[in-house]
């Protein structure tokens, strides 16, 4: 039996196909014909004596930096890859469950995306996760390829079509034909080392400590990357702890500031652009030329970064609608469309 009728004949078993962007900072969950139903942090709150969970998504979050000694708040994924099987098994049963009204019996086909330079150690990892918390069949797609479906690129035809997607953990950066990548670059820098970034500038210049959440509220307030950006808000009020006195403290801090502090990861990324234009073949590069650069996930909406990847490239370049859920999308259309399925090579 081929693996399309067999899909057939099993879905009916099936209450609720998923589509999962396992994120480094946020997990989203599609539902077949339903869409988008879960947004929240890839967080687990856990007590370390007794190793249960007392949080999952958005309540572990509000907790991160906020907790007494015996909690912890956890992120299992690191760089895009799970660096804590027990705890992602457990952070994704509870979001299938969570989605699934809490009914432990239902079964789902589930559809994750995954960066595309993992290991084959870390993909049965993924896999394996989803299937102890209750997923009744997983398959794997890049996340580039995702990302390009969800964004209504043409992934299908012959046609030369590029994709960067700056997550949490890792910045994807595909060039995509015939249901293919043809050539693909990954780097752990994205927005986790953006935050990291601010983090340390802060600590460096003004000798204040300032926590992962406040990092993430200045990057999306004033943070850019492009000088020629005119931005609203150009200075914020940032409270931190002063490692001299230990003391907690107010002082503000600039737009500029944050552009300079930024420099590093943003460059590291824009350089890992070029390199995969430069492997990228001549006839798909004469598309790309003329298609331009499409730019998503949650880094696509740091302040410039278009303007900044045309001035390096000179190539147009536009921000996918709603660039956080590309991914997500991109694999709820795969479950929505079972020619798209057929054709695309899942793992």
């Amino acid at each position: 039996m081929g693996i399309i009728p067999f899909f057939r004949n099993l879905t009916k078993f099936w209450s609720r196909d998923l589509g999962i962007d396992l994120g480094t900072a946020n997990t989203l969950v599609y539902v077949k014909n339903q869409g988008i139903v879960l947004r929240e942090p890839s967080v687990v709150a856990m007590n370390k004596n007794t190793g249960k969970v007392i949080a999952v998504g958005n309540e572990a979050k509000l907790m991160v930096g906020r907790t007494p000694s015996y909690i912890v708040a956890v992120r299992p994924l690191k760089d895009g890859v799970i660096a804590n099987f027990e705890v992602t098994q457990m952070m994704i049963r509870y979001f299938i469950e969570k989605v699934h009204n809490r009914r432990h019996f239902v079964k789902s086909r589930v559809i994750i995306g995954i960066p595309s330079g993992i290991t084959e150690v870390e993909k049965r990892a993924v896999k394996e996760a989803a299937l102890q918390a209750g997923a009744a069949d997983c398959r794997l797609i890049e996340e580039p390829m995702a990302s390009a479906i969800g964004a209504s690129l043409p992934v299908s035809e012959p046609i030369g079509t590029m994709i960067i997607d700056v997550g949490g953990g890792t910045t994807e950066v595909a060039v995509i034909s015939l249901g293919g990548i043809v050539v693909w670059s990954s780097i752990r820098i994205a927005g986790d080392k953006i935050d990291e970034a601010i983090t340390q500038y802060i600590r460096k210049k003004y000798n204040l400590f300032i926590g992962e959440r406040t990092a993430e509220q200045i990057k999306t307030t004033i943070g850019s990357v492009s000088e020629n950006m005119e931005l609203d808000i150009t200075e914020m009020e940032v409270k931190g702890r002063d490692l001299l006195t230990g003391l907690p403290k107010t002082f503000t801090i600039t737009a500029e500031e944050i552009r300079d502090a930024l420099q590093d990861p943003i460059n590291a990324i824009v350089a890992t652009i070029k390199g995969t234009l430069e492997k990228t073949p001549p006839e798909l590069a004469s598309d790309i030329l003329e298609r331009g650069i499409t730019v998503a996930g949650g880094g696509a909406l740091l302040k410039g970064i278009a303007d900044l990847i045309h001035e390096e490239t000179h190539l147009p370049v536009t921000v996918a609608d709603d660039p956080m859920t590309t991914v997500a999308n991109g694999t709820g259309k795969i479950l929505d469309e079972f020619n798209l399925f057929h054709k695309l090579q899942l793992h």
